[in-house]
């Protein structure tokens, strides 16, 4: 073990401990991410953007608006009903530190 290994295994715990469980599925780290981008999305370009099916988008974005980091919106476009996604200010301070915790544990990059 090199001395700065041995420096830095001491102190505090490992980053892997603020990752954020909900987001250890590639699926919902995806609908997130995407909804980080963008003040809200509609669910069909979701869906398309993550490449999964109207049922999988809709089963996992429960899971996120139970966890309040992802709301909801129902409307109208003309006649055509449609469904907006839009991240909270929970969901976007959750991926932010799921997002730190994965670039300090992947350290600095040459």
């Amino acid at each position: 073990m090199t001395p700065e290994a041995s420096a830095a295994a001491g102190q505090g715990p490992h980053p892997r401990h603020a990752l954020e469980p909900l987001l250890a599925s590639a699926v919902r780290l995806s609908i997130v991410a995407a909804l980080a981008a963008v003040e809200r999305a509609e669910f069909a370009y979701v869906r398309d953007l993550v490449e999964i099916t109207d049922s999988a988008l809709s089963k996992q974005v429960s899971r996120l608006e139970d966890a309040d980091w992802v709301t909801v919106e129902k409307g109208q476009v003309g006649r055509r009903p449609r469904t907006w996604l839009r991240l909270t200010e929970n969901g976007a301070a959750a991926y932010r530190r799921h997002l730190a915790a994965l670039m300090a544990i992947a350290g600095p990059q040459p």
